[in-house]
């Protein structure tokens, strides 16, 4: 036990360390990687699965302790950062296959990493996790729906094979680890000390096979990709943080709102490209860009609200 709790932690302390080397990495021998890409949709039910195992009755008891403030986090969730996408997309004229990336990460719920940052933060945890499952679980409706208003000026857009692929990679694995947890409740703790470590490794692997695959095409596209991905982030927390102020909620739950906001589950858009964009092959360049650029940004502003 106390080895895995251990390997997760220095996994954990370096994750971001780990991100950029393999990228790295992937990006010289890109050979070593590629396979990886056909895996997308399975890495991210990994991610997804240790999701459900940490989903305990007093996380969705939050819901109903604060159901206000969490309708006004998924509220501004699900209408700052597509507008921020639909903005930069017209304002920097993108490419199809950029455009599409940049609309598919703004449309996707909140991801678990911003629950770890505002830990840091010391913003309001439950707050922040009960804003991520509520996203999280009606994205499979919310999320196709918003790219297909949004996203159907660029490419065309299949509603049902993304719902169907939402389902398949977050719901399915999200219930069963909350049945799992229920079932072998004695046990929980050793699986809850064990899934982290092949959560990370999956999202490490996940954003290496993206680099390997647009390995050739890093050098023509990948400043710009991270200079609308940085400014869709910027933007999305200072705007989270703008609603907060204005709607006057307290310090420690305006943290939380604006890093919810900021941080997507970048990993459900590069799943979503992969899997049904497949003619825009850049679009997962720029969910696997966000995913490493959203934790800098996001540990840099969790240092500046502590």
């Amino acid at each position: 036990m106390n080895y895995f709790q251990t390997l997760t932690h220095i996994i954990s302390k370096y994750l971001m360390v780990l991100i950029i080397g393999f990228s790295c990495l992937a990006y010289m021998v890109p050979n070593y990687f590629t396979w990886a890409i056909a895996y997308t949709p399975f890495l991210l039910g990994i991610a997804m699965f240790g999701m459900g195992l940490t989903i305990k009755f007093e996380s969705l008891c939050n819901i109903l302790k604060y159901p206000k403030d969490i309708c006004i986090g998924v509220l501004a969730q699900y209408t700052i950062m597509p507008l921020l996408a639909w903005g930069i997309c017209h304002v920097f004229t993108l490419p199809p296959d950029i455009a599409i990336g940049v609309i598919l990460v703004g449309c996707c719920p909140g991801g678990t990493a911003s629950n770890v940052i505002t830990y840091i933060a010391k913003g309001d945890v439950p707050l922040s996790v009960g804003m991520t499952i509520m996203s999280t679980l009606i994205a499979p409706i919310v999320t196709p729906l918003l790219i297909l208003y949004i996203g159907g000026a660029w490419v065309d857009i299949a509603l049902l094979p993304m719902m169907i692929t939402m389902v398949k990679v977050i719901i399915v694995p999200i219930l069963l680890g909350g049945v799992i947890q229920y079932v072998f409740k004695s046990h929980i703790n050793t699986l809850t000390s064990i899934s982290p470590i092949f959560s990370m490794i999956a999202i490490i692997l996940l954003i290496a096979a993206i680099i390997a695959v647009n390995s050739d095409k890093l050098l023509v596209s990948g400043l710009l990709t991270l200079i609308v991905v940085g400014i869709h982030n910027i933007l999305g927390l200072l705007l989270g943080l703008s609603v907060g102020k204005v709607l006057k909620l307290k310090y420690d739950k305006t943290t939380a709102l604006a890093i919810e906001v900021g941080m997507q589950n970048s990993g459900l858009a590069v799943t979503l490209a992969a899997t049904n964009f497949a003619l825009n092959p850049l679009a997962t360049l720029v969910g696997a860009i966000f995913s490493v650029w959203h934790n800098i940004s996001g540990a840099i502003f969790a240092s500046l609200r502590r």
